[in-house]
């Protein structure tokens, strides 16, 4: 029933908005993302299976009569819960007349951007940019890279230049953005390369995500994650490679768990982190998958549908079949 009041009754939510996009040269839509293997090892040049979801971010651009690039942030369920105005001042640097952390941050944005295009700036004068979430931002499927990309559609700059100069990362999530379909994504020698594929196995009716019921900060993850020394790696980013294709081309749900055990085990052992599993879930008799930032966001779960009766019993309600989270 959430779901539906999120997606809509008939017309799926993406086909929505690429009609939009034809009628409103200034809207822009990007998904959400979800990193399915390669967890910080993408940021060292692991092949890894990246997934767009279902759910993204709206960026909606107009004119107002006040001199003022004004910003509101609507949430899922249509709620302004940030606003604020953004002008230039006579050495052109960019300023609000917010104090809170998230308008400081999006000054600090909107300056690269006006840096990466200097016609840009013609943009604080007379503008509303309205941005719509259609998931709630503590999921963690991307709010920020949502954003980023949707920007550097308007300002017509690099996304991966964008994030690179703003949040960091391995730029998976901006490829999730500009992509439909998954994709096998991979850094290599500062070149950002994704390749679409093919991901709905057969038995995609057992595989369905739980939120954690708290949203992980991926700068930390990554910040904890550098801290491994580099020798540690060599092996590792081959293996998770080969992983990463194997999950694409499991053809039971067996296979498929294995995969992820023993992916799991990799970077448990490469982090010194217990896995999801063991920490919150070690009586769950089949699979659990980390995705992105271990400890917090949706993870992976093998099973049937009465298998959900175990984690809403542990108090996890956010519960979202393949075809729900995956196109």
């Amino acid at each position: 029933e959430m779901l539906r009041s999120l997606v809509g009754s008939e017309m799926c939510i993406r086909d929505r908005v690429l009609t939009m996009v034809v009628e409103n040269p200034k809207y822009f839509y990007s998904p959400g993302k979800l990193l399915l293997t390669g967890e910080y090892v993408v940021l060292d040049g692991a092949k890894s299976l990246a997934i767009p979801t279902t759910f993204g971010q709206t960026l909606n651009i107009t004119s107002i009569p006040e001199q003022v690039l004004r910003w509101q942030s609507v949430d899922v369920n249509n709620n302004i819960w940030f606003q604020a105005d953004f002008i230039l001042d006579t050495t052109s640097k960019v300023v609000t007349n917010s104090t809170l952390e998230v308008a400081q941050r999006l000054t600090q944005v909107l300056q690269v951007v006006c840096d990466l295009n200097d016609g840009f700036k013609d943009n604080f004068k007379g503008t509303l940019a309205i941005t719509e979430l259609e998931f709630p931002n503590n999921w963690g499927l991307g709010s920020s890279s949502t954003l980023i990309n949707n920007l550097a559609n308007w300002a017509q700059v690099d996304a991966f230049k964008l994030l690179k100069q703003t949040f960091g990362g391995s730029g998976y999530d901006i490829a999730c953005a500009q992509h439909r379909a998954p994709i096998l994504y991979q850094l290599n020698e500062g070149l950002n390369i994704s390749k679409e594929v093919s991901f709905k196995p057969s038995f995609h009716k057992e595989l369905f995500f739980v939120y954690l019921n708290k949203k992980q900060n991926s700068r930390d993850s990554i910040k904890h994650y550098r801290s491994v020394p580099k020798d540690t790696l060599r092996n590792v980013l081959s293996k998770i490679s080969k992983l990463t294709e194997r999950v694409l081309t499991a053809n039971s749900v067996q296979e498929f768990s294995d995969t992820l055990n023993k992916h799991e085990t990799i970077i448990s052992q490469l982090i010194k982190t217990p896995t999801i599993k063991e920490q919150l879930f070690s009586d769950y008799p089949k699979t659990i998958k980390s995705l992105g930032g271990w400890g917090g966001d949706f993870v992976l779960v093998v099973g049937n549908p009465e298998d959900k009766i175990y984690f809403k019993e542990k108090g996890y309600h956010t519960i979202l079949s393949f075809a729900e989270m995956i196109a």
